[in-house]
């Protein structure tokens, strides 16, 4: 039988929802599906926020040129990790872009 972890990690620094978490926390947390974050660039200033709205609390800014890692990307907002800190929230889908090669 399977039961929640009993000391689940940060979510603020350790992405994981219900239905989506990061491979690299199989066996940490139970989702539904883990997925392996894509890198990405940003491309444009945005408001790293808490939840996928305008309206939702603001975690910090990010600048053009930080990496985000996203594990998903709906209905315009990208999920993920952002800078080298790796603080968990949602950006608008539009401010990231692939990074160069």
């Amino acid at each position: 039988m399977l039961g929640g972890p009993s000391n689940p990690p940060d979510p603020h620094f350790y992405a994981y929802r219900k239905d989506l978490a990061d491979v690299a926390l199989t066996g940490r947390v139970i989702a539904s599906h883990y997925a392996e974050p894509l890198d990405r660039v940003v491309h444009g200033a945005a408001v790293l926020r808490a939840r996928p709205s305008d309206d939702a609390e603001p975690l910090r800014d990010v600048q053009p040129g930080e990496p985000f890692a996203m594990l998903d990307n709906s209905l315009g907002w990208a999920w993920g990790y952002a800078g080298k800190e790796r603080l968990v929230g949602y950006v608008p889908s539009e401010a990231l872009a692939a990074p160069p090669h």
